[in-house]
């Protein structure tokens, strides 16, 4: 019997995605609801990824757990609760463009696929850049742009964008990132050199300026300038 490319997608996915695993992202979700996460698309999304995936195996169990895990190259996977704040924070709506900094695992921007959104997302380790494209290939996102390169400079070719999500801690704010932004946008980046950072959101006005807005305390790795091959 022959399969065509989609159906092995579905076999595949049955045998990496259990019913198990399943029950466990319900739970998941209603732990985040009960920490504030209202928005029901970024929950939905979230109940749908299958986030142990992009774990290492010696993980693989703490994969439902709320907390942040290594990765490799000294990155981490964002803990469930960072990932669901920062992406309600965008509030972004189905269609928009959402430029992300730092691709890590793969899981945020499967997060903002599963949400209806355009991805494009920059790693500047290529290491996790190819770990990262061959997963979501693996995992039928083939729509999310990504590329190895500075997440300092953007990624002008694509822009302007609805959306900036940067997911390491900035010293401050780069200004390709608020460039890059269309009238309206929304940059959703985390702030700061101490052991906690400040989420912060800004809004660029119609003439250029940005609006802030403080939001709560994370714990973010360094955003870093240049390439690491």
């Amino acid at each position: 019997m022959k399969f065509s490319s989609g159906q092995r997608f579905v076999i595949q996915m049955s045998a990496i995605d259990t019913y198990r695993h399943k029950g466990m992202r319900s739970q998941l979700v209603e732990l985040l609801r009960s920490k504030g996460i209202s928005d029901e698309r970024v929950l939905h999304a979230i109940e749908q990824v299958p986030r142990h995936v992009f774990f290492d195996k010696a993980f693989i169990e703490h994969a439902y757990e709320d907390k942040a895990f290594q990765i490799g190259s000294g990155q981490t996977i964002s803990q469930p609760y960072t990932v669901a704040y920062q992406s309600q924070a965008l509030q972004a709506t189905p269609g928009m463009k959402v430029l992300e900094i730092g691709t890590g695992s793969g899981y945020q921007a499967a997060v903002l696929a599963e949400m209806g959104l355009k991805v494009f997302s920059i790693e500047r380790h290529r290491p996790l850049y190819e770990k990262s494209r061959k997963m979501l290939d693996s995992l039928g996102y083939r729509q999310i742009k990504t590329t190895f390169g500075d997440g300092y400079a953007g990624w002008p070719v694509f822009a302007p964008f609805d959306r900036v999500i940067v997911t390491a801690a900035a010293p401050e704010i780069p200004p390709a990132l608020v460039e890059q932004m269309k009238p309206g946008g929304r940059l959703v980046i985390p702030l700061g050199q101490e052991e906690d950072q400040v989420m912060v959101i800004l809004t660029r006005q119609a003439d250029g300026s940005v609006v802030r807005e403080d939001g709560e305390l994370f714990r973010f790795v360094p955003m870093l300038p240049g390439k690491v091959f």
